[in-house]
């Protein structure tokens, strides 16, 4: 293979192969081109400047090394590690059936092991939490509405802060009964129902913005100064921003980190809460397995307190209380 050939491949990896063979989501191809931080690391610690990169010179060492400095130097967490090393193997996935010369050498850094991480309890809120930073927004001036009604639909869907950033009008019914329509991870589109004051809200919001009428169904629904929708960044900074003034009202009632997915996590507990079989709460999240939603009955120590009560049965002999236990006078 030329010297230029391991430039041609990443690139017909990234445009190519994953949107086109693949079928894989904008996001993800994202994520796989971050991963090749990899050329920036090879210029600053294995002067091997990106034009000078070769296929063979991708080994398994080479890249043990790149994931120590991950680690070591970027302060970088077992699980973006393991992000990372996963771009980089999918990458050799495809150079092993064009560059079959290196089959072996590919294969080792195949063999790579993911590293252990540690799964963090999901956050989320009380229900007095959620109202208290719906109640932060000023109704009286556009982008008041505009914040009341971005959170309210994030928390109202569980949606991930990528779908709400991705809407558009027209993938909202308002009308009975009134439904919203999220494309997930994988390009999976959902259909998710919204409460009555949650309509409200967005449809309050979308007549004050001029956001009506068939000819407006492909704009962004929660667009930025710019008229294009919104980043994720920008959806954060908002709840950030409401976020912070909860807390002056009452510090006490919220965590210390909240992020647009504790909207997301405080909908999955709370309906699980009201009695909501996990199944149901699965297809309302987009989780493609319900192990990932069964993390939420795990976490919830009421529910489990009320569950071993329920099948409670005192199994303890009468005489083998203390005599004090038994005598109602003498508790009295």
């Amino acid at each position: 293979m030329s010297t230029h050939d391991f430039q041609y491949l990443l690139s017909e990896f990234l445009a190519r192969f994953l949107p086109g063979e693949v079928g894989s989501a904008t996001n993800t191809i994202r994520s796989y081109r971050d991963a090749f931080i990899f050329l920036r690391y090879c210029k600053a610690h294995e002067n091997i400047a990106p034009e000078h990169m070769t296929c063979e010179l991708l080994t398994k060492d080479l890249v043990e090394r790149f994931l120590a400095w991950l680690e070591a130097e970027r302060g970088c967490t077992a699980a973006t590690r393991n992000q990372r090393l996963a771009a980089i193997r999918s990458f050799c996935r495809y150079l092993q059936a064009r560059d079959i010369e290196r089959i072996g050498q590919y294969q080792r850094v195949l063999a790579i092991p993911k590293k252990k991480t540690t799964t963090a309890s999901p956050r989320h809120l009380s229900l007095d939490g959620i109202r208290l930073i719906l109640d932060q927004p000023d109704t009286s001036k556009p982008s008041g509405r505009r914040d009341l009604a971005l959170l309210a639909l994030i928390y109202d869907t569980g949606a991930r802060v990528q779908e709400i950033a991705d809407l558009t009008l027209g993938d909202l019914r308002t009308d009975p009964p009134a439904t919203v329509k999220l494309t997930g991870k994988g390009n999976k589109t959902r259909i998710v129902p919204l409460m009555l004051p949650t309509v409200t809200l967005v449809q309050r919001y979308a007549d004050g913005a001029g956001l009506t009428g068939p000819a407006n169904r492909s704009r962004s629904l929660f667009p930025n100064r710019g008229g294009v929708k919104m980043t994720r960044s920008g959806i954060a900074y908002i709840l950030d921003k409401h976020v912070a003034a909860a807390r002056e009202a009452s510090p006490a009632t919220l965590p210390d980190t909240i992020s647009p997915h504790t909207l997301r996590h405080s909908k999955a507990m709370h309906l699980l809460q009201a009695g909501v079989n996990l199944v149901y709460i699965r297809d309302i999240l987009g989780d493609a397995d319900l192990k990932t939603t069964e993390i939420y009955a795990r976490i919830d120590g009421e529910m489990k307190r009320r569950a071993l009560q329920s099948a409670f049965t005192n199994l303890t002999p009468a005489d083998a209380m203390p005599l004090w236990h038994q005598d109602k006078d003498m508790l009295t």
